[in-house]
Order: structure tokens, then C-alpha cells, then sequence
């Protein structure tokens, strides 16, 4: 078995794509379009892909499942303020005042999200 894609169900899926591929770099599928029921953001292999699909209820509970994210260019905390510009939000700020800790976050249709320190803040 191979996984493939993480599947995050969205109101308006061309739309979070384009917010994940800001976050993200990667770039959404040739072809996919403004209006599209699925649209596909396409990881660097082997990592899966983030698959956009159009639902028809909104997000009304925390998520199951999220994903954590650690910068690789950037330090956590400007990794931080880089996604709040692009227009995600913070819902719990889990850093403490020794460097550790890690900022629970949220995308544009609330889907929850970690983003942690950097392997060279980890190491340091």
C-alpha cells in the first residue's frame, strides 16, 4: 500500500488549493480550475498529495485529523507570520518562553493545522 493524498473536504476547493500551494509551494494539478469539484495540490514524491474536495456542509467540529508542519527555510515563528499573511489564523499558541512549542493554526475554512520549529531550531 501506498498513500497517495490527504483528502480535506472544502466548501470552495480551488480556493483552499490556492491557499495550500502558497503555504505549501507545491502547485495545484494542470487542468484543474476555478470551480472544480476536486482539485489536487501535487507533493514532491514520496510525500502524498493534498486532494481538495467540494462538500456540501461546512467544518462544525475540530478536526480528527491534522497535519504538522515544519518549516525548512524559514523559523517557525516566521513561518507563522508568513501564513497569517496568506490568510490563515492562529487558534492556540502552544509556544512557551524557552523556544519550545509549536502554534495550532487555521486555514481559510477553519481546518486545523500545527506549524512546529524548524529541524535547525530543534537542533540548536
Amino acid at each position: 500500500m501506498v498513500l497517495r493524498h490527504i483528502t480535506i473536504d472544502a466548501g470552495d476547493p480551488y480556493k483552499l488549493a490556492q491557499f495550500w500551494s502558497a503555504v505549501t509551494g507545491w502547485p495545484m494539478a494542470d487542468g484543474d480550475v476555478p470551480g472544480d469539484d476536486e482539485v489536487l495540490l501535487q507533493a514532491p514524491a514520496p510525500v502524498p498529495g493534498l486532494l481538495f474536495i467540494r462538500v456540501p456542509e461546512g467544518k462544525t467540529v475540530k478536526n480528527r485529523v491534522h497535519l504538522d508542519w515544519g518549516p525548512t527555510e524559514r523559523t517557525r515563528d516566521h513561518e507563522v507570520e508568513r501564513i497569517l499573511s496568506l490568510g490563515g489564523t492562529i487558534y492556540e499558541d502552544h509556544r512557551v518562553p524557552d523556544g519550545r512549542g509549536w502554534v495550532t493554526m487555521r486555514d481559510p475554512e477553519g481546518n486545523e493545522f500545527c506549524v512546529e520549529r524548524s529541524e535547525a531550531e530543534r537542533a540548536g
